[in-house]
């Protein structure tokens, strides 16, 4: 194998250029950025994008606009008189442990079938295994029947990944089947493609993205699923957030979504990793979204983000492009039982150039000089036979915290804890699994100072389980779940997507924002009512000087 020099690569500005310019070879007349020094020197207004710009070149220069983008020229996509109602939280009834209003999750709803109907091209959609179903499903349904009622001549297609046995049930026949249906005299007008896809069997890897991209131009994507009987036909809703946007860097979600379709429409057949299924007799699309929106959507805004997201196990083995070479891997901890399927999160250096969330995450933990907020399903991982955890993120906060910085995780209430591991909305016993797993890494950067550890973790950290409203559980009783996949840095950076913090070796998605305005609007909305009800679970508090474990 021969290596590549690294190329100096532009980021893409709101100007609508080619997809292929974007995408590709950037042309000569596109306007470039300062290099990282200038940047520096001037005082960069985007030191956290920066910062995580700078590991994605590191790490995966090859997967640049098929996996990951910087753009800028973005807008968080909020409707008239609610500027923050880009984020959309079901079921967005904080304070309330009955929950019979749910205006999170209707406005969720609208903004779906919104987006669908304006369509005039395409719509994408990929998600987990089960197919969208119930209100979800009415959603769309209700999209696409506006759209064709407005003469337009859709393409349509839906993906999602299906574990092992546990999704057989996800047929796309079926859904396609019942999705004409549903759409009735629309259906002529609109040509749909469906696939559920597996990865890699052995190493359990599936998409696991939730995306929502109409035209190229706009999309919602986070972390919530499809799935009526988690977030809506309920009396104890999951609590989840997505994200929605419109500008360049929908297109790039479109781009990754390519990426995907284009395994899938290899490996499709009877007894192969991909089952798919159209209608109008279509064939597998695996380039719709470069084939029918060729260029970058124009500018709405002037928000930078960068796009990320990852290719699991079985999609590509590395980026040949690629010159990274890791530290060395963490030690101890992050393994447990007799039988351990081999650690992609912390020993795999090829794994990394073709997953570059995982270094982008790090790198917006690493770049945080004040404080950090992690709202997460879990931290920790299914082990055995995952890896318990990711070390270098546990390093990364374990650095932080020994500098000084704030750090607040609130996670999933381990009563969410399934039967086996990861079959509930919780994979710990315990909030301690987590701070004692600070406390060792703490531990390791002091020299083996166990107190020192334990002084500077009960200064610096708030360490709580998920509560939606002042009591202990929903109305039902049932424990409060949680489902989100986000991150904040100083109040000026966030990243809202479908990757966990703990080892999960999937195919992910999810954009980091630097804007002031929006952080401030995620903390209002989110952050601070989380931790106005979650503060009394709290193990660790460094406001209270609450130190248990």
């Amino acid at each position: 194998m021969f290596r590549h020099q690294p190329r100096r690569l532009r980021r893409v500005t709101g100007t609508v250029l080619a997809g292929a310019a974007i995408f590709g070879a950037i042309p000569a007349a596109a306007p470039a950025f300062a290099d990282d020094a200038a940047s520096a020197a001037a005082g960069s207004a985007t030191p956290h994008l920066d910062a995580v710009e700078k590991t994605l070149r590191q790490v995966s220069p090859g997967l640049e606009g098929s996996v990951w983008q910087r753009t800028s020229g973005n807008a968080l996509d909020a409707p008239a008189g609610n500027p923050g109602g880009w984020l959309l939280q079901t079921p967005g009834c904080w304070g309330d442990a009955s929950c019979a209003d749910r205006p999170g999750t209707q406005a969720l709803l609208a903004k779906m079938t919104e987006n669908i109907a304006g369509a005039t091209r395409t719509v994408d959609i990929s998600s987990l295994a089960p197919f969208p179903n119930g209100a979800f499903q009415d959603a769309i349904v209700a999209g696409l029947k506006a759209s064709a009622a407005a003469g337009n001549k859709l393409q349509v297609r839906i993906l999602v990944g299906a574990a092992p046995l546990y999704n057989i049930n996800a047929l796309p026949t079926s859904y396609r089947d019942e999705l004409v249906r549903k759409l009735g005299s629309a259906a002529p007008s609109i040509t749909l493609t469906v696939a559920s896809m597996t990865t890699a069997k052995t190493a359990f890897s599936w998409n696991h993205s939730k995306l929502l991209v109409v035209d190229g131009r706009s999309v919602v994507t986070g972390g919530i699923n499809g799935w009526k009987d988690d977030y809506i036909d309920t009396t104890h809703p999951v609590s989840d957030v997505d994200l929605a946007l419109t500008g360049p860097a929908a297109t790039s979600a479109g781009r990754y979504l390519d990426t995907l379709w284009s395994w899938t429409c290899r490996n499709t057949g009877v007894f192969s990793a991909a089952w798919f299924a159209s209608t109008n007799g279509s064939a597998c699309l695996p380039t719709m979204e470069q084939d029918r929106n060729p260029e970058a959507a124009p500018a709405t805004g002037s928000t930078p983000v960068i796009a990320v997201g990852g290719l699991g196990v079985g999609i590509r083995d590395k980026d040949p492009l690629s010159t990274y070479q890791p530290a060395a891997k963490p030690s101890g901890g992050t393994s447990c039982g007799p039988v351990n399927l081999h650690d992609n999160t912390n020993g795999d250096r090829d794994y990394e150039t073709v997953n570059p969330e995982e270094n982008a995450l790090r790198a917006l933990i690493g770049s945080a000089e004040g404080h950090i907020e992690i709202s997460q399903q879990d931290v920790n991982g299914t082990c055995p036979p995952l890896p318990r955890y990711d070390g270098r993120l546990y390093d990364t906060l374990a650095t932080k915290l020994a500098a000084g910085v704030k750090v607040r995780i609130v996670v999933s209430d381990p009563a969410n804890r399934g039967a086996v591991g990861s079959g509930g909305y919780s994979q710990i016993k315990s909030l301690s699994e987590i701070s004692d797993t600070l406390l060792a890494r703490l531990g390791k950067l002091n020299g083996g100072d166990a107190g020192a550890a334990r002084t500077t973790m009960c200064q610096n950290l708030q360490l709580a389980s998920f509560r939606a409203a002042p009591t202990a559980t929903w109305a039902d009783g049932k424990p409060f779940a949680l489902h989100h996949k986000l991150v904040s840095v100083d109040g000026s950076a966030f990243y809202i997507g479908s990757k966990n913090l703990y080892p999960a070796w999937l195919q992910d998605f999810g954009y980091i924002v630097e804007d002031r305005t929006a952080a401030a609007q995620l903390n209002t909305g989110l952050l601070a009512p989380e931790w106005k009800y979650s503060q009394d679970t709290a193990t660790v508090d460094y406001t209270k000087g609450l130190c248990k474990g």
